[in-house]
């Protein structure tokens, strides 16, 4: 079957998702926010699951609604195997291959991370084999050589901390509100980037550390502060651009380096950080320094969704890649 109709579920964090994908064109994408961690800065595993639980049933039910389509058209379910947390990730295996027992369906365990990159032949325009992908997410940050859809191997990534997370403990220095990297975005876009100059950080090969720029950040926000109490509040968009700026060079460098090593003109971006606007625009003026075909996924693709679980899905689909009934979660799983 060339045109499968499958039921597409997220659950790897704080997001419960659901998605109906046919023929490769995505029918929905719901998506169901948990604003239950705010109060605590961070994602809170327990009550993500406990989130998941109450809002699996009413998403999927709301993604089969917005395609139209019933649930005995089904070809196939899908869920996230991992990476993730596992709690989170149990309630959406669960489910899945629940549904699909009861419907006596195929069953398709993803890759979270491979789906975040194939996220870019959701929509036109779609990457020519082989492309670059820069992943960045608030756990994950990789340089992955995509040669075919199910074909990725890692050539870079990062040796301590994930770019994800240096923005958001940045920000949490800077005592802005979770969610701290979209708020460090919003307000760098009033700063001067050079304003103040951080390090860039320089690894072997395609790899990064950003361990090196939170210190830096740390210390340099402690002298500061102590001649100058208000110099935070005073200098807030300054500071943001010029960390957001760095972080983005040590990126972008790696990602250069790696497309004159191999020869690749087709860059891609995918993860929640590809959400970040400066990465977004200084993605653009590479293309152009480079002679780069880039692409960078819209908006609903980039934080984490059901969207791209389904189109991972359809490929696996289409290969006779499917999972039977003892599949079980992997929170630290591997491409």
């Amino acid at each position: 079957m060339t045109e499968p109709t499958i039921l597409a579920i997220e659950s790897s964090c704080d997001e419960t998702s659901a998605a109906v994908i046919r023929g490769g064109k995505v029918l929905s994408n719901v998506i169901a926010t948990q604003a239950v961690h705010e109060k605590y800065g961070g994602v809170v595993p327990e009550l993500a699951s406990r989130a998941h639980q109450q809002n699996i049933i009413p998403v999927v039910a709301q993604a089969l609604s917005v395609a139209n389509v019933n649930k005995s058209d089904l070809n196939a379910v899908a869920f996230t195997r991992g990476p993730g947390l596992l709690g989170a990730l149990l309630v959406g295996s669960s489910f899945a291959k629940s549904f699909a027992l009861g419907l006596n369906i195929p069953l398709i365990d993803v890759n979270h991370m491979q789906a975040h990159i194939l996220a870019h032949f959701i929509d036109d325009p779609k990457p020519n084999f082989p492309f670059l992908c820069l992943t960045v997410s608030g756990g994950h940050t990789q340089i992955v050589l995509v040669k075919d859809h199910l074909d990725m191997e890692i050539i870079g990534q990062t040796t301590d901390d994930a770019v994800g997370e240096a923005f958001d403990k940045t920000a949490k220095m800077l005592g802005l509100p979770y969610p701290g990297g979209p708020m460090l975005d919003k307000t760098a876009a009033q700063g001067n980037p050079k304003a103040f100059p951080f390090p860039v950080g320089n690894m072997p090969g395609y790899d990064f550390s950003f361990s090196g720029i939170k210190t830096s950040v740390l210390y340099f926000l402690k002298d500061k502060t102590k001649d100058n109490p208000n110099f935070v509040q005073e200098n807030l968009a300054d500071i943001c651009a010029s960390v957001q700026y760095t972080l983005i060079k040590t990126l972008l460098k790696k990602v250069v380096q790696a497309a004159k090593d191999l020869g690749i003109k087709e860059v891609a971006i995918a993860g929640g950080v590809s959400a970040n606007s400066g990465l977004r625009q200084a993605l653009q003026d590479y293309a152009k320094k480079y002679d780069w075909n880039v692409y960078i996924p819209a908006f609903q693709y980039c934080t984490d969704n059901a969207g791209m679980i389904a189109i991972t899905a359809h490929y696996q689909y289409l290969k006779g890649d499917f999972a039977d009934q003892y599949v079980s979660p992997e929170p630290r799983m591997k491409f």
